[in-house]
């Protein structure tokens, strides 16, 4: 049963990741369309961004309240439904509008799943939960291309990933009965809280120990994932005068090598633990900003991103796959929407702060603020190693 389970949940992250990566295609018919501006195509991204900070924040009660099985299965409803309302859109409002509940359907359901896999399953599962996601992330656009080419419609796009979604949250529905509530063994592992430390954790979440370096660690690796992704074509275009067919290359290697990354993490993840994961990860992303930095060869440039995308894959995963061993089993829940809310936060708003600097300064000086971030998460990363260190030996 807990296989299957599994399997159930890869399924999801699938379907989780597929409309995530369909709007940067889209975009383009849209303009075409309704002649909006590129502006108001980035406020559809920042509403549905918008849908899952809330989510995350709000996720906790919810979730406890309905369980993740039935909140999985709702929200695979809502994102197929909002997606099915997409594709009959009649006018840019109408996007707009339906963009909310596809942010607070993924957001919710993200959370859910990530906090049931590192409470019930090991940290391989939960690295390879996270490439199946981008496996997700490229089949999207690959369907809307196929739309788009064949069908010349990019709403049979968005009605096909509805479809796909609404497809799966049928089997969801028959499949209920498998989420139980269980520990499958892990719990002896997990932190065990009293009654009065759970009730701090839901009213005073950002008074337990740690949680604000656990916060701040999402938060500047989120910015730095989507950053460099957002930003990184154009300062190999600008400042390394490199082709734009093969900044799109290195670009789309970058991210398979986060989802590449994320499948040989869940090998050797069983080896080493979630701190040593992200701790060899981060440095692993130093050394490929270093190569950018030096006065190297030109052929150097595009496997630094390359390593780069390695060196983040583990990150995101080790460190919410931790939050029940540090936090606690009944605070973890919380905690881990908390964590995924500020790297939404760090997603959706330091990485258009970065390219305004950028418009100003040019784009050389952006492996410098990358540098400046993977400092940034290995100190609040290594802090809060230390923090539960010192806490275990006083234990």
């Amino acid at each position: 049963m807990a296989v299957l389970l599994l399997v159930i949940i890869y399924m999801a992250f699938i379907s989780l990741g597929l409309p995530d990566s369909l709007l940067g295609v889209t975009l383009p018919s849209f303009q075409d369309e309704w002649g909006i501006t590129l502006g108001a195509g980035g406020a559809i991204s920042m509403v549905v961004i918008g849908g899952t900070i809330m989510a995350s924040f709000l996720s906790s009660p919810i979730i406890k309240r309905l369980g993740t099985g039935k909140i999985t299965f709702l929200s695979c409803v809502i994102t197929g439904s909002a997606l099915l309302g997409i594709s009959l859109a009649p006018s840019y409002p109408w996007v707009l509008l339906m963009a909310l509940p596809l942010g607070l359907g993924g957001g919710t359901v993200d959370t859910a799943l990530n906090h049931y896999v590192a409470l019930n399953f090991k940290a391989h599962h939960m690295n390879w939960l996270h490439s199946f996601w981008g496996v997700g992330a490229t089949l999207g656009p690959l369907v809307m291309s196929w739309a788009l080419v064949h069908r010349d419609s990019w709403r049979i796009g968005y009605q096909t990933i509805s479809i796909v979604q609404l497809s799966l949250a049928i089997f969801l529905f028959m499949t209920l009965f498998l989420w139980q509530k269980n520990n499958l063994g892990k719990t002896g592992t997990l932190k065990q809280e009293d009654p009065e430390e759970v009730g701090q954790t839901e009213k005073r979440v950002f008074h337990i120990k740690g949680t604000k370096l656990a916060f701040l660690t999402m938060l500047f690796y989120c910015a730095t994932e989507t950053g460099l992704g957002l930003l990184g074509g154009s300062f190999l275009v600008l400042s390394r005068e490199i082709s734009q067919g093969a900044a799109a290359m290195w670009m789309s290697l970058y991210f398979g090598g986060i989802t590449v990354g994320r499948f040989f993490s869940g090998v050797i993840s069983m080896k080493l633990s979630n701190d040593q994961m992200i701790r060899f990860g981060v440095l692993m992303a130093l050394g490929g900003v270093i190569l950018l930095l030096l006065p190297l060869p030109s052929f150097t440039i595009g496997p630094a991103f390359v390593l780069i995308g390695l060196g983040l894959s583990p990150v995101f995963p080790a460190m919410l796959h931790e939050t029940p061993k540090r936090f606690g089993i009944e605070s973890s829940q919380k905690i881990i929407g908390y964590q995924m809310g500020f790297g939404y936060i760090g997603s959706a708003l330091i990485p258009p702060s970065i390219a305004a600097i950028l418009q100003r300064t040019g784009t050389a000086p952006l492996p410098y603020i990358m540098l400046l971030f993977l400092l940034a998460i290995l100190f609040f990363a290594s802090k809060l190693r230390q923090n539960f260190s010192i806490q275990e030996k006083e234990d």
